[in-house]
């Protein structure tokens, strides 16, 4: 079956998107991961991969074209399948045919009055709002919550709802004005990419044909919904009228709460049916949850009996998009690049001299990240290898430094971007990294932040880890764990003395870095980092 692919919205912002490259021919194979095009956004240019796989049988958007995000693209289906009608009933919302241009080329049709009202009155009447692509990695979202309600007016601009993405929980803003009619996703649900999120239009618009086109299993998984859990229990008093034989489901089990009333008290471990709901029918709400204060005798005795001494007792926790696409991409990674690692060890006296005189200077304050960064950040400029991306029919020798520093949050790793990190000071890097690291654990990095490294940094030194390794980050053909700095006995001028002493550990991609050029970067890192002072030359 033919699938419909549109242009993707590539960042938060992204209103139009312009096709700079072709990476495939009609008629060719696709498969599922591989790169379509490269699409220019406002913010950078990206490469777009296809989640289809099949032939490609139509390209709606030609090379250094324009077009607003979800224009029709491609088509992706099997062999010398008919898609005319595709073709033809697929909206061109992206400016490039307009209502006369689409007469002139279906004048001739004896469908062309019923087409062209058929558009008319989709252009005229709603607007269908689509799971934005967050993220150059996003495959699927999870709507946190709706900012806004059906039959509420809508702006354009106006927040409709967060999206939890695989790398932050982001506001998504419309780019419609009219009426929300329709809510596809729920609060709670999850969906791919594309699928049915909202329609915004005029009132008394019909949209139906659109809902049916749009139904088949996008949304993966539609748990909490009120109206479903409302007919449940219909069901169940109808199987109970019927037979007191027939098994039934006890009362208790049929919980009444909104999505993120069950959240919070999976979080917290209450039980539901020990509270009551002030909501709509005893729909338990999210102050309930919160206000809901445990008594000593509790009544749900059942819990306090399954407890015992030496009992089995574990709880899940359901993976978050950022998880899962860090799983994904780390394994990904880890079974498709052929890692080595090479450790150093570095003599830090130079540097913590170095810091601390540096830190002297008024409103000044910098890290041994911050150094390191830095000199990663010149080291890499002379050994562009080092800083290459493999792609399989490629290498990148990247000529500017983009250096991700890997911070740690609640839901996983996220790597914001220190941009052209060679040209900017130690004080500079060490208030971006600080900033970042807040945004990220705050979830409020924007892709344009999170996006284009080039090389990472991966520092677990304030933990005491003294030494580790870790899985690079693709495309990117290289990745530095850094450790703590430890005092340790050490031959100095045939002299045993007390030393600082902090390990390095370069991970590198086989397939783009040799053996030997790693070894050359880190014999130019090492004299930066013990001789900091180098990098003020």
């Amino acid at each position: 079956m033919a699938q419909i692919i549109n242009m993707p919205r590539l960042s938060d912002t992204m209103e139009e998107g312009v096709v700079a490259k072709w990476l495939i021919n009609l008629g060719d194979q696709v498969k599922e991961g591989d790169i379509l095009a490269e699409i220019e956004t406002d913010k950078a240019t990206m490469e777009f991969e296809s989640f289809y796989e099949g032939t490609l049988l139509y390209i709606g958007i030609k090379e250094g074209e324009t077009a607003v995000v979800d224009t029709l693209l491609a088509i992706i289906g099997e062999k010398d399948e008919d898609i005319s009608s595709l073709v033809l009933t697929e909206k061109p919302n992206n400016g490039q045919l307009d209502l006369v241009d689409q007469i002139e080329q279906t004048e001739n049709s004896e469908e062309t009055s019923e087409i062209i009202n058929e558009n008319v009155n989709l252009n005229l009447n709603y607007k269908v709002v689509t799971m934005p692509r967050l993220s150059d990695t996003m495959e699927e979202g999870t709507v946190s919550s709706w900012l806004v309600s059906i039959g509420d007016k809508i702006k354009e601009g106006d927040i409709l709802a967060e999206i939890e993405t695989d790398k932050a929980t982001m506001e998504f803003e419309s780019f419609q004005e009219g009426t929300l009619l329709y809510i596809g996703i729920k609060q709670g649900e999850t969906a791919v990419v594309d699928s049915l999120l909202a329609i915004i239009g005029d009132e008394g618009a019909d949209f139906q044909s659109e809902i049916k086109k749009h139904e088949g299993g996008e949304i993966k998984k539609a748990e909490n919904n009120f109206e479903k859990e409302i007919n449940l229990e219909n069901k169940q008093e109808v199987l109970e009228s019927k037979t007191e034989d027939s098994a039934t489901i006890s009362h208790s089990d049929r919980v009444l709460a909104s999505p993120l009333a069950k959240k919070i008290a999976k979080e917290k471990n209450i039980d539901l049916n020990s509270l009551k709901g002030s909501g709509d029918n005893g729909r338990i709400v999210k102050e309930d949850v919160e206000n809901f204060v445990p008594s000593k005798l509790d009544s749900s005795s059942k819990e306090i009996q399954n407890i015992t001494i030496g009992s089995e007792n574990f709880e899940e926790v359901e993976n978050s998009q950022m998880r899962k696409a860090i799983a994904r991409r780390l394994k990904e990674s880890k079974f498709s690049a052929p890692h080595y690692y090479l450790s150093v060890e570095f003599d830090m006296d130079n540097s913590i001299a170095f810091r601390k005189q540096y830190n002297t200077m008024p409103d000044t304050k910098i890290s041994f990240n911050d150094i390191v960064v830095k000199a990663c950040a010149i080291a890499l400029k002379q050994h562009p290898k080092v800083n290459s991306q493999w792609f399989e029919d490629r290498i990148r020798l990247n000529h500017h430094v983009h250096i991700g520093v890997a911070v740690g949050v609640s839901d996983g790793l996220v790597v914001p971007v220190i941009r052209f990190a060679d040209e900017k000071s130690l004080p500079e890097i060490g208030v971006l990294v600080k900033e970042y690291a807040g945004k990220a654990r705050d979830k409020k990095l924007t892709l344009d932040q999170m996006q284009g490294s080039t090389f990472t940094v991966s520092n677990l030194g304030m933990f005491g880890i003294q030494e580790f390794t870790s899985i690079i980050n693709q495309p990117n053909s290289a990745i530095l764990s850094v450790g703590s700095i430890i005092q340790k006995p050490i031959v100095k001028d045939d002299k045993i003395q007390i030393g600082n002493m902090m390990k390095l550990t370069l991970a590198c991609d086989h397939r783009a870095v040799d053996g030997v050029t790693a070894s050359v970067f880190l014999e130019t890192l090492k004299g930066y980092i013990e001789n900091p002072v180098t990098m003020l030359v």
